[in-house]
């Protein structure tokens, strides 16, 4: 596992970030590869030796992710991965039905370009694994929504994507439905270039909705 936990030094604007974004980019990345697996207790003192850090940026790391979603918490138990079941899958998809569907035809009404979500597509379709085909599938749906105009409602979208991506990279360990998700994120970028805001909504909300029936069915226990 130590060596999938490697510092994510990812530059921003007017500088790098600090030890404990480094070490939260680190963290999130192993939960969304699946190298922490939901349910997996993670250890404060293990954490910092694997990313030669001291405790402190960790402990302040796996605060930030509780914030996210991807890590609970309990006074027995300590932090550990989100474990990720039906009830959580349902509940995280029913926002996402709600909200991202009417982002999406809010942003195609206001007419703006899609390059962005087109390089998204072409980056998941030439990712030779799952760990690099995610975040293009994540930065597919944050175009699209992005451009809505209604910041409180891209600000809430964005506090659902991480939690959004552990149920999906939850899902894909279960079963490689990537193709089909590929197809259906391919004509929702056709309607969304042709200007077409209801077909957009129709097919995002079906977009979202089979991928929860796909993944989290009925007979599953939650």
């Amino acid at each position: 596992m130590s060596e999938n936990l490697v510092p994510c030094l990812r530059a921003r604007p007017g500088g790098f970030p600090s030890r404990t974004e480094a070490v939260s980019e680190s963290i999130k990345h192993a939960i969304l590869t699946g190298a922490l697996r939901p349910g997996q207790a993670l250890v404060e003192a293990d954490l910092a030796e694997q990313l030669g850090v001291s405790r402190t940026p960790v402990c302040e790391a796996l605060k930030a992710l509780v914030g996210s979603g991807l890590v609970a918490t309990s006074p027995c138990k300590g932090a550990a991965v989100w474990e990720v079941n039906r009830r959580l899958a349902r509940c995280v998809n029913d926002m996402r039905m709600m909200l991202e569907p009417v982002a999406a035809a809010w942003a195609v009404a206001r007419e703006r370009r899609w390059d962005e979500a087109l390089r998204a597509l072409n980056r998941s379709d030439q990712a030779a694994a799952a760990a690099e085909r995610a975040p293009a599938d994540r930065d597919f749906h944050q175009a699209l929504s992005g451009g809505c105009g209604n910041p409180l409602l891209v600000k809430r979208l964005d506090e659902l994507r991480d939690r959004t991506a552990l149920v999906s990279s939850v899902a894909r360990s279960r079963q490689r439905s990537w193709k089909q998700e590929a197809r259906e994120h391919r004509a929702i970028l056709t309607a969304t270039e042709n200007g077409e805001a209801e077909l957009v909504c129709g097919l995002m909300h079906s977009h979202i909705g089979t991928f929860m029936a796909r993944n989290f069915p009925e007979r599953e226990s939650e």
